[in-house]
C-alpha cells in the first residue's frame, strides 16, 4: 500500500492512503540504523510504501525519494538534524513584531535554508491589528527589504480576520509549510482558515511575550478550498546545518548577484579589499541587519530566541 505521512511523531506515524483513509503506522527498525543522522528519519509530507499488519496498523517498508525537504538543529545532542518536513511547493514564516517580536536573525536563518534546499519562501507578518505606528514602520521597512529581494510578504491578523483572503489564495491548491517562533498564530491562523478544525491553542505570556506550545508535532491538514498545509511546532531555535560557511553567500541572493565584482575570487565578503558586497552596503544597497546576520551565520553562531 501507498499513502502520505500526515503526522509524525518520532515512534509512529500517521500514514493517508490513497483511498483517503488514515492507518496508524510504525516504522521498520532498519530505519533508525541506516545512516540517517536525523531525530525522524520518517517526516511529515513522506512518500511511503506500508503493509498492514493483523493488528490493524501498519508497518513502513520504504520511502520515496524527496523533492525536497526543510531541516534545522536538533534540540537532542544525539542526533545532528530534526527535519521539519519534506515535499513542500512553499515554505511560508509566519512572523510577529509584537507578543513575541521575531528577530531578523530567525528569518534569515530560516530564508537561508529554505534557498538552500529550494523551497519558495514567503514572510507572513501576523498580528498587524496590535502594531502601533512605530511598529508599522518598522513593518514597511522589512516589507521593502524582503520584496526587495524577491520574498514576497503579506500582512494579516489572523485574530481579526484581516486579509485572509490573500493567504488562501496562496495556499489553494499547494502543500504549504506554516513554521516560526512560539505564539506567532499559526494554529490560529489554520482554524480562522478552516473553522472545522478547531486546532488547540494557546497564549502569549504576557510577563514574557512568549508563546505557549500547542503544537506538539508537524502535522498535515487538507485544506476545503484545495491544498494541504502543515502545522509545526513553535521554534526557539532555527539552527543551520550542512552548510559550508564559504558558499554562505549563494543564499542571500542581493549578495550572490553582485559577487562576481569583488576584487578576489575567494572573497569572504568580511574584511578583503575591493569587495563589491561591503560596497553595496556602504551604498544602501544591502540592508545593514542582513549584512549582519550573514556574519552571524559565517561565524557559527547560535541562534536562539530568548526571553528575559
Amino acid at each position: 500500500m501507498k499513502g502520505l505521512v500526515t503526522k509524525s511523531t518520532g515512534s509512529w506515524c500517521m500514514v493517508r492512503g490513497e483511498e483517503g483513509i488514515n492507518y496508524e503506522c510504525r516504522m521498520k527498525g532498519k530505519f533508525r540504523n541506516d545512516g540517517i543522522k536525523s531525530t525522524n528519519p520518517v517526516a511529515v509530507g513522506d512518500k511511503v510504501e506500508f503493509q498492514m499488519e493483523k493488528d490493524g496498523k501498519g508497518i513502513i517498508d520504504s520511502i520515496e525519494p524527496r523533492n525536497n525537504y526543510i531541516i534545522r538543529k536538533a534540540t537532542n545532542l544525539s542526533k545532528q538534524t530534526h527535519i521539519i518536513a519534506v515535499n513542500m511547493d512553499q515554505a511560508i514564516l509566519v512572523v510577529s513584531l509584537v507578543f513575541p517580536e521575531t528577530l531578523t536573525g530567525f528569518i534569515d536563518r530560516f530564508l537561508v535554508t529554505a534557498e538552500a534546499y529550494s523551497i519558495p519562501p514567503l514572510i507572513l507578518f501576523n498580528k498587524i491589528d496590535l502594531y502601533n505606528p512605530a511598529i508599522l514602520e518598522k513593518l514597511r521597512d522589512l516589507e521593502r527589504v524582503y520584496t526587495s529581494i524577491g520574498y514576497p510578504c503579506i500582512s494579516v491578523s489572523a485574530e481579526k480576520e484581516i486579509n485572509l483572503e490573500a493567504i488562501k489564495n496562496v495556499l489553494k491548491g499547494k502543500i504549504s509549510l506554516l513554521a516560526g517562533n512560539s505564539g506567532v498564530g499559526k494554529t490560529t491562523l489554520i482554524n480562522k482558515l478552516e473553522p472545522g478544525f478547531d486546532l488547540k491553542t494557546g497564549i502569549v505570556s504576557q510577563a514574557h511575550h512568549m508563546g505557549i506550545h500547542t503544537t506538539t508535532f508537524a502535522e498535515m491538514f487538507e485544506l476545503n478550498f484545495g491544498g494541504f498545509v502543515i502545522d509545526t511546532p513553535g521554534l526557539k531555535s532555527f539552527g543551520i546545518v550542512d552548510f559550508q560557511k564559504e558558499e554562505l553567500f549563494h543564499y542571500f541572493p542581493e549578495m550572490f548577484g553582485i559577487v562576481g565584482d569583488c576584487k578576489f575570487g575567494n572573497c569572504t565578503h568580511i574584511n578583503e579589499p575591493g569587495c563589491a558586497v561591503k560596497k553595496a552596503l556602504e551604498k544602501g544597497e544591502i540592508a545593514p541587519h542582513r549584512y549582519e546576520n550573514y556574519l552571524n551565520i559565517y561565524n557559527g553562531d547560535e541562534m536562539e530566541v530568548k526571553y528575559e
